[in-house]
């Protein structure tokens, strides 16, 4: 039900970037293109991919990166939501829109925006354009934004396998991809290293993410379920919006969730949860959006490969529970792990 009242309000503004980008023509050409960014940068937009705004989690983290360049730069930045089954020729449109609108950086909020962002960029070499959680776009004016998930995730795993009272955890991928594979792979390994003898039960939601793996909270729920009647007392979700029914089902029964991406204890739509999520794997979307858009405002865009990791703040793992920052064996555990994975005597597996 929330994605479809979510697209519901996003129509509003889609139909009004259609209206203004209509009086400006529906198709690039090389005029087009190359006076593209001439004029003064509206500022940065973010398209969305699969669960949008509202997720709590990635997308939420991105859209903080983009309110905190227009406070700082005096931006008026502009997101975009999907539609459902949308095609890549879809994404290629709503990139070609905002680049010709004047909006610099243009990201596009998941890895599935990579065809369309090599696509839009050649087309549009004044705009830099930005694509997260994928590195296969080799362009000048492409900025890849990447993390070491897995690093974040071994620390999560490192402190359910201190929490466990039942030796058994969970994990919960959204969808059965290799970029979801990391979570999965780190957490088991922390889990492993520090506790002999506990159970990491894994499952994921769906094959492909237009099956809703990242956007159904009923399914986090319905596979939390699954996982705390097995015995899990502590379950870690890397879902995206699905995640929120993980939470849900963790607090339900008493047991202990692992956030992902941002940090949900402090996410207000996960109040009710919150003294059940015990930590959160975080990467640092709202950092990487927004220093792609002050390299773009300092005239020096940010290009290639730019990966986030422990070492760099790019991923962590947070501590706002009283629960968490206040265990000293949870604290000791975790820092060692870190400090371990930082200086290379730890070597974490991203499958």
């Amino acid at each position: 039900m929330r994605r479809v009242s979510r697209i519901a309000v996003a129509g509003v503004a889609s139909a009004a970037l259609a209206v203004t980008i209509s009086a400006c023509g529906s198709t690039s050409s090389s005029s087009s293109s190359s006076s593209a960014g001439d004029d003064k940068n509206l500022g940065l937009a973010l398209a969305y991919d699969i669960g949008g705004k509202g997720d709590q989690s990635f997308n939420d983290a991105a859209t903080a990166g983009m309110e905190k360049a227009d406070k700082e730069f005096g931006y008026k930045s502009t997101a975009v939501e999907p539609q459902d089954g949308e095609s890549d020729a879809d994404k290629v449109q709503r990139l070609e829109n905002l680049a010709r609108q004047g909006y610099n950086p243009v990201i596009g909020v998941g890895f599935a925006y990579a065809p369309a962002v090599k696509e839009v960029a050649a087309k549009f070499p004044k705009v830099t354009f930005g694509i997260v959680d994928d590195n296969t776009i080799k362009a000048d004016n492409v900025a890849d934004l990447v993390f070491h998930e897995e690093q974040a995730s071994y620390l999560a795993g490192v402190a359910a396998a201190k929490a466990t009272k039942s030796n058994v955890v969970g994990f919960i991928g959204g969808v059965d991809i290799p970029l979801i594979h990391k979570f999965g792979a780190g957490f088991k390994q922390g889990v492993q290293d520090t506790k002999k003898g506990v159970t990491v039960k894994e499952q994921y939601l769906t094959e492909t993410a237009a099956e809703g793996g990242f956007s159904s909270p009923d399914k986090g729920e319905s596979a939390a379920e699954g996982q705390i009647d097995a015995g899990a007392d502590v379950v870690y979700a890397a879902a995206g919006l699905s995640g929120q029914g993980v939470i849900k089902a963790a607090n339900a029964n008493k047991v202990w969730a692992i956030g992902v991406d941002s940090d949900q204890y402090k996410q207000d739509a996960l109040k009710a949860y919150k003294a059940s999520i015990l930590t959160s794997a975080m990467k640092n979307v709202e950092g990487a959006v927004f220093e792609l858009a002050k390299s773009v405002e300092d005239g020096k865009p940010q290009s290639g490969e730019i990966r986030g990791s422990l070492s760099n703040g790019g991923v962590s793992l947070s501590a706002s529970n009283p629960a968490f920052s206040g265990n000293k064996e949870i604290q000791d555990a975790v820092n060692k792990a870190a400090e371990g994975i930082k200086s290379g005597t730890i070597t974490v597996k991203s499958s």
